[in-house]
């Protein structure tokens, strides 16, 4: 397999990329830009046509201005690489550990690609504007830039920022083999938010398109669907681990972020595109998300991710604007169209997810996360749904609003939503338990195997476990495989499928209840670039369970002064910040057009009051 031959290294470092691959990176990253960013610096002084002719077709196609038909359009095509690296540089490491360095990783490359190109299409849309717009943002004289463009180029730079910044923070801390890394959100996140700019530069194309009286294409309103689409794969790339069965937190957050994230895209997509715009949404995640699964389970024969369908979400807020709503625009009410579809989803598609999470997902939901769980779901979904009806309030700025917004709705429902999570984020290795094996190790074709049974102490310790599995991953000759061990006694249990233990294979016993997420190692592998000593398997062995972070994460470096964890943690934390306040002023002041009649008259696309004076639907199917 190729990636087995690219990170064919037996112990990669664990303390950041060799200095030689440093350097390389750093020559190749100086030259792409140059040659992505030459040409539109040689446009911007009348040097170089061609971009202007590619966005005249653009526009033509479109029917969107070229500063926000062409780097929109580029940007769909670019986080489409992104996404794709993105799920399978997580397969790899699932399955094959760490990497040699960063350019041994053939997934690295399609990040990368995809990231210069969500910077590029932010730079793009910067460049092509020429003349203001009721939407544009001076930032120099004579030059006006969509808010859109702003967004995205901020999000774009702050992802492309990420990638060196990982290698210092492994320098540091070692390797934090987990998606939730500090230096990984802050790259998942940009690309994540880009979507956003990249909806917002479509909303300020279409004001333009509408006041300039050109017709909507079909194929425009096509491509705001297949937005809406991305935006929903956006906020679900935070679940990530819980897709490929082997989170690191606590299962309640499974819940909580699918809430958030239904809250969020569904509403926002209901009241930007219209009836249908839920559905719409949908069917775009599906397409992208499952295209994803089979392309990295089956074809390239990784670790499978599995998905949430949301498809009961989708349909309580479609029925929430045929109920409630009755014919009015849900751009006219988004707060209150938001907050009861936060309801809607918080019940009934909590309980459809709930169900789903039993037909396939790797850590079924089970009855003993009940109560917290759907408490704690509720709560997220009501806070996405109002910051859903918020972000899609802005991303309608010509529609009159019917409701007076209470200012604290939008801080209360941040402070909700980050709250819960923060919430559940702690965890502890609980009480002791320990557990006797009886296991038959044998040599097969695969290596080394075990099977056999083994009994905890105290023996109700797995009893109404979230999780209680054997975990098998990094292996390299193999994808990671989660196994439920069988109860045939009082404490007693029996491995049914036999387990990896040698080579790179990382084998665990996991326990989840409660606030205990805790781990027994029974195969770790020699690593002596952490350095650690083998933890070898026995045919009779007892051993103690303890934190599990301590086993997924044993790269980690012990003893890393307070205040260099404090000062790195601000640093990363407070660029992230910054970004969420240019995604957040960006929506704000495009919000703030919201009725203020266009300058032209335009199509109405769905069913509307026919007494409403002002303000104007956005094109969508």
């Amino acid at each position: 397999m190729l990636s087995a031959t690219l990170l064919g290294a037996s112990n990669p470092p664990a303390g950041g990329a060799a200095s030689s691959d440093v350097i390389y990176a750093t020559a190749g990253a100086v030259v792409v830009t140059i040659l992505l960013m030459g040409p539109i610096l040689l446009y911007k002084q009348g040097r170089f046509p061609f971009i202007g002719k590619l966005a005249a077709t653009a526009e033509k196609v479109t029917g969107l201005p070229g500063w926000a038909a062409l780097p929109g359009t580029f940007l769909a095509v670019t986080l489409l690489i992104a996404v794709f690296g993105m799920y399978w540089d997580i397969s790899l490491h699932i399955d094959q550990g760490r990497d040699p360095g960063p350019l041994a990783n053939p997934a690295h490359y399609f990040i990368l690609a995809g990231l210069f190109g969500v910077l590029l299409a932010g730079v793009l849309g910067l460049a092509l504007s020429d003349k203001p717009t009721r939407t544009s943002f001076q930032i120099a004289p004579g030059w006006f830039a969509p808010i859109g463009a702003l967004m995205i180029t901020a999000c774009g730079a702050s992802s492309l920022a990420a990638f060196p910044l990982d290698d210092i923070w492994h320098r540091i801390f070692g390797q934090d083999v987990t998606l939730w890394g500090p230096t990984h959100l802050m790259l998942i996140g940009g690309a994540s938010l880009s979507v956003l700019g990249a909806w917002a530069l479509h909303a300020e194309g279409d004001e333009e398109r509408k006041a300039a009286g050109r017709a909507l294409p079909t194929w425009t309103r096509f491509r705001e669907l297949i937005l809406a689409g991305a935006f929903l794969v956006a906020m679900s790339t935070f679940q990530a681990e819980f897709d490929f069965g082997v989170p690191q937190f606590a299962l309640a957050l499974q819940p909580t972020l699918i809430m958030l994230a239904a809250g969020i895209a569904l509403v926002t997509s209901r009241v930007r595109i219209g009836p249908g715009g839920a559905i719409g949404a949908l069917l775009g995640y599906l397409a992208i998300r499952g295209t994803l699964t089979v392309l990295i389970g089956p074809i390239f024969g990784e670790i499978t991710p599995h998905f949430p369908p949301y498809v009961a979400e989708a349909l309580v807020v479609e029925a929430v604007g045929l109920l409630y709503l009755r014919g009015r625009d849900a751009a006219e009410r988004p707060i209150t169209f938001g907050a009861l579809s936060g309801l809607g989803i918080g019940t009934i598609g909590l309980a459809a997810e709930w169900g789903w999470s039993h037909v396939w997902m790797v850590n079924p939901w089970p009855a003993s996360l009940f109560p917290e769980g759907a408490i704690i779901g509720l709560i997220a979904a009501l806070a996405g749904g109002l910051i859903g009806g918020y972000v899609g309030r802005c991303l309608t700025p010509s529609v009159e609003r019917q409701e007076a917004i209470p200012r604290v709705a939008l801080p209360v429902a941040a402070v909700a939503a980050v709250g819960v999570v923060a919430f559940l984020i702690p965890v502890n290795a609980g009480s002791h338990v320990k557990a006797a094996f009886n296991l038959n190790v044998r040599t097969t074709d695969d290596g080394r195997v075990a099977t056999g049974t083994f009994r905890v102490d105290p023996p109700d310790a797995a009893q109404d476990a979230y999780w209680f599995n054997v975990t098998s991953w990094q292996g390299k000759d193999g994808p990671a495989h989660i196994d439920k061990p069988e109860r045939i006694g009082p404490g007693l249990y029996r491995i049914t499928n036999p387990i990896h233990v040698d080579g790179t294979w990382k084998t665990t016993l996991r326990l989840h209840k409660g606030r205990r997420l805790a781990g027994l190692p029974i195969f770790m592998p020699a690593d002596p670039a952490i350095p650690v000593s083998q933890v070898p398997v026995q045919s009779h062995m007892t051993r103690s369970f303890q934190l599990d972070h301590s086993l997924l994460q044993r790269e980690q470096k012990k003893g890393v002064p307070a205040f260099l964890t404090l000062a790195a943690y601000l640093g990363v934390g407070g660029i992230s910040i910054a970004l969420i306040f240019v995604v957040g002023w960006g929506l704000a002041r495009l919000g703030r057009l919201g009725g203020k009649p266009p300058r032209a008259s335009a199509e109405r696309t769905g069913a509307r009051k026919p007494k409403r004076k002002t303000g104007t639907r956005p094109a969508t199917a």
